[in-house]
This record gives structure tokens, C-alpha cells and sequence, in this order.
């Protein structure tokens, strides 16, 4: 018996996901009020013709590409991937990269703004027992996940520094993910930490791996603490939005279940 696990968020108009200036918005239309609309597409019906009175249901969304779950892509993060080419756009993304197994390193102990090492990812692989392959989809359980529709989450979580991401790429991942809202540390901790040191190279230092080696992730990612650390297959297909930076995915997980 396959299992189907929804990994994703749904988009909507109260959940603080989002800082306020890109959080999305969303205009519902019902079956009342569509009833006009309705029939402006049909010179000489009326509303009784219709059955129970009833036109449509249609939204209309202001959005970024970047609510929800979303798979980020090369573009996103530099111009250029592969030390010098030009980024590939989420339209330009393989779909070979999009339906893989799954792996789920557990960070849910590392404090809010820690920044992930190679090391630890390492320590990680050792504790489940796990060897990396080419192409495998690595996605992070951090303390954001709980936190989520709360105002607490755009703070919370660890994020994956440059080292830790390029041990990954370097292992022939291409699509990494994060239940956070980036795949690097909280913004606020790291404002902090760039005002102390003014080390500008600590800002989106796991994004900016990708123009080293162009790679996917995911952010925005649910319930991946039910998740087993592998032996599922994630599927991940991003809406194919021209040129665009990312694209909104219906993330899923899918293993071989036990029947009773």
C-alpha cells in the first residue's frame, strides 16, 4: 500500500508566513457573486436558467512566486550557476530533479540562526545510517515546523550555510528543502549577525552556493517531522512560470506503507 504524505502549505490570507510587505492576497469570489460575470458569457440567460441559481467560484491572487511552498531555482540566488553560466530559470528546471528519493536530516535541536556546517551534516548522515547518492532530495526538519502560522516562524529554525550546502551539491544533490521560510538562517539573527562583524558573505550564504553549483530548493516545507529519515520518494514539480525565479509546487511524499 503506497502512502502520500502532502508536504506542502496552502496559500492564504491569515497565516504569517511571509513578512508583511510580500505576504499574498486573495480575492474570493462565490457562486452568488459570479452569477453577473456568468451570464455577460451568455447574451440571453438568466439566473433562474442557471441550476440553483449558482455561476462560479474563482479567486483572484496577488502573489509572489515565493509563497507557499515553492521550489526555488538557480535564478533566484545569482545570475550565473556552474561557475560562470547563465542561472537556469524555474521553466528551465529538469524534471529529472524533481521526482527522487527523499532523505530528512533532523535539526530540530539546533537553536533559531544556527548556521548548519558540512560537519554537521555529516554527523547527521552517520546517525541515520544513510549515504548520499546523485540526485537524492535532501530536505531539513528544523525547529520552524512547528512553529508555522505562528508569528514566531519567520524567526525561527536553522539555516544551511555555503559549506554545508556545497557538501551536498558536491554529492550530486540538486534539490535540497527546509520546513523555514529560507533555506538560510532566519533574516533577523542574521541582520544581527552582519551588524556585529560586518561580514557581508554571512547573507544568503547558502542561496549564493548555488552560483558555485546551480541547484533547486524547497522552502515552506509541512509535516516532514512524519517523515522517515529516507525510504520514500519525494515528488516536487514546480508551476512553469517564464523566467521566472521560482515556482509553486504541490510537494508530495510517497513510500511503501505496511498493511496491517
Amino acid at each position: 500500500m503506497r502512502r502520500f504524505l502532502d508536504l506542502s502549505v496552502a496559500i492564504d490570507n491569515d497565516t504569517p508566513a511571509d513578512p508583511p510587505p510580500l505576504r499574498p492576497k486573495i480575492l474570493y469570489q462565490d457562486h452568488a457573486q459570479s452569477v453577473a460575470e456568468v451570464l455577460n458569457f451568455f447574451p440571453g440567460l438568466t439566473q433562474d436558467q442557471l441550476p440553483d441559481g449558482a455561476g462560479w467560484a474563482v479567486e483572484s491572487l496577488q502573489v509572489t512566486a515565493h509563497n507557499g511552498t515553492h521550489l526555488d531555482a538557480p535564478w533566484h540566488y545569482h545570475p550565473t550557476m556552474d561557475d560562470g553560466a547563465r542561472a537556469i530559470t524555474i521553466d528551465e528546471v529538469p524534471l529529472d530533479w524533481c521526482y527522487r528519493p527523499g532523505v530528512k536530516l533532523d535539526f530540530r535541536h539546533m537553536e533559531d540562526g544556527y548556521v548548519a556546517t558540512a560537519a554537521d551534516i555529516e554527523a547527521e548522515l552517520r546517525r541515520i545510517g544513510y549515504t548520499l547518492r546523485p540526485l537524492d532530495i535532501v530536505v531539513i526538519n528544523t525547529a520552524a515546523g512547528a512553529a508555522y502560522g505562528t508569528p514566531a516562524y519567520l524567526g525561527k529554525g536553522c539555516g544551511i550555510g555555503r559549506e554545508a550546502t556545497l557538501y551536498l551539491l558536491e554529492r550530486g544533490v540538486r534539490v535540497t528543502g527546509t520546513d523555514a521560510w529560507s533555506w538560510d538562517a532566519p533574516f533577523p539573527l542574521t541582520a544581527r549577525r552582519f551588524a556585529e562583524t560586518g561580514d557581508a558573505s554571512l547573507i544568503w550564504e547558502g542561496h549564493k552556493a548555488g552560483a558555485k553549483i546551480g541547484y533547486c530548493h524547497l522552502e515552506k516545507l509541512a509535516r516532514l517531522a512524519e517523515l522517515p529519515p529516507f525510504g520514500f520518494e519525494i515528488i516536487c514539480f514546480p508551476t512553469k512560470i517564464k523566467n521566472g525565479s521560482a515556482g509553486w509546487t504541490r510537494a508530495v511524499a510517497v513510500w511503501e506503507a505496511e498493511t496491517a
